[in-house]
């Protein structure tokens, strides 16, 4: 695929990430493709004039405008209803909420929905990275693999870490959650697209183990990794930066998506 290939361009979700990865790609990536997209919030005349954008509220719209990549910047919701007719049409899709291929059902549905449309579902690390080399480490084999994220006690409210703990009393480092990474995507959906891509790197959902930790000595979230295989050992370890516009999202997580643009701009098909 070269940049001429990619010259319609379709967004679902104009949250505080998908602003950002569309105000990227057309000014940095894709200045001169046609943007579209699915919200359903409303947007002000102004904002869709100066992004010259087509606004959908259904698929099959989309779908019609033919776009030449869909990316998804919406949550699980639109991975479960929408990818999978985009999938099945024959559009290549990025998608940013991985955590929802927590659900075995639904990965098996997006393979099926792709390899029939003939399309690539193409995953982003999000929030994460460094995890090439754990996937080139699982070439000769990996015996474990222990995701731990940190945040301020305050930043699991809403979580079931509300119901177990007084978060305001927390005062010292404390593990709110120790399980698998299929039991983090479910019980801590807002953390599940950093262990999913920690699981779909290394030794999968059922067998990647994960610690989250309400820890009062960070002022952001903190992301770990640490791996053991007959390569050696691996850690890696993120401090991440709020999206400026949104301070619940990775800055991080937006940058992924753009990057994983840039690299379908780079292949070239014969």
């Amino acid at each position: 695929m070269s940049t001429n290939k990619i010259s319609r361009v379709g967004i679902i979700g104009l949250g505080a990430i998908g602003k950002r990865v569309l105000n990227a790609l057309q000014t940095q990536h894709l200045p001169q493709a046609s943007y579209a997209a699915i919200d359903h919030a409303p947007h002000t005349d102004d904002f869709v004039k100066e992004h010259k954008l087509e606004l959908f509220t259904e698929a099959q719209q989309l779908i019609d405008w033919k776009p030449d990549l869909i990316i998804e910047c919406a949550g699980h919701g639109a991975v479960v209803h929408a990818v999978p007719v985009f999938l099945s049409a024959g559009i290549d899709v990025v998608i940013a909420s991985i955590g929802a291929l927590a659900d075995k059902s639904l990965a098996a549905d997006l393979e099926q929905a792709a390899e029939s449309g003939g399309a690539r579902l193409i995953l982003v690390s999000g929030a994460i990275g460094g995890l090439d080399a754990m996937r080139s480490a699982r070439a000769a084999g990996l015996d474990e693999v222990l995701y731990v994220g940190r945040k301020p006690p305050q930043a699991w409210a809403g979580t079931p870490a509300e119901e177990e703990f007084d978060l305001d009393q927390i005062k010292v480092p404390t593990t709110i959650f120790r399980g698998t990474a299929a039991q983090a995507s479910i019980r801590f959906p807002k953390n599940a697209n950093v262990t999913a891509a920690v699981a779909l790197s290394g030794v999968g959902f059922d067998d990647t183990q994960v610690e989250l930790i309400a820890d009062p000595t960070v002022g952001k979230n903190v992301h770990e990794v640490n791996a053991k295989g007959a390569f050696g050992e691996l850690s890696i370890r993120l401090i991440n930066n709020p999206l400026p516009d949104n301070v619940k999202t990775s800055w991080l997580a937006a940058l992924s998506i753009e990057e994983a643009v840039s690299k379908q701009l780079l292949t070239t098909v014969f």
